[in-house]
């Protein structure tokens, strides 16, 4: 079911954007050209010069789950949200590609948000922060009363009155 969801034309802009900011060409699979993890940090590097320090030669599959690892830990650094972002399993071992490419676009939408140009994503709505004064705040509980509904309701007791 998740395989249905994985979007070619998506995949298409998604390594547009990559190899436009990393300079480096993927390869003709997407995902194997990203297994090894070294482009994805490079990738992160250019959006956020040093978030990974270190980028490891992919020689052992040890290298190869760090650079993943390195990655996944600086894009939640910079702001993509961690139910976004893919298990490192889910890249290496090839299990789920719709994952990884929902972790992507959102990774370009963060960037986006921060001003970078990125032909594809959404731009994140900035916090609006409301700051009210203590007075006002005061001056508002009083007005919820007279929001409640008036009226009257039979009971077997009688008549019961509310609001007024």
């Amino acid at each position: 079911q998740l395989a249905q969801k994985y979007d070619p034309q998506r995949e298409r802009e998604l390594r547009a954007w990559i190899e436009g900011t990393t300079g480096r060409r993927i390869g003709d699979s997407f995902m194997d050209g990203l297994k090894d993890g070294v482009i994805l940090c490079e990738l992160i590097n250019k959006l956020q010069p040093g978030s990974v320090q270190k980028v490891n030669e992919p020689v052992q599959n040890w290298h190869k789950l760090e650079n993943i690892g390195n990655f996944l830990r600086a894009i939640t650094r910079y702001g993509v949200k961690p139910h976004d972002i893919f298990e490192a399993n889910d890249l290496f071992e090839n299990t789920n590609h719709t994952q990884v490419q929902s972790t992507l676009i959102a990774l370009a939408s963060q960037a986006k948000t921060k001003g970078n140009n990125v032909g594809l994503g959404v731009k994140y709505a900035e916090k609006q922060q409301r700051r009210f004064h203590p007075e006002k705040l005061r001056e508002g509980r009083n007005i919820i009363g007279l929001q409640v509904p008036q009226g009257h309701i039979r009971t077997r007791g009688g008549t019961r009155t509310w609001g007024s």
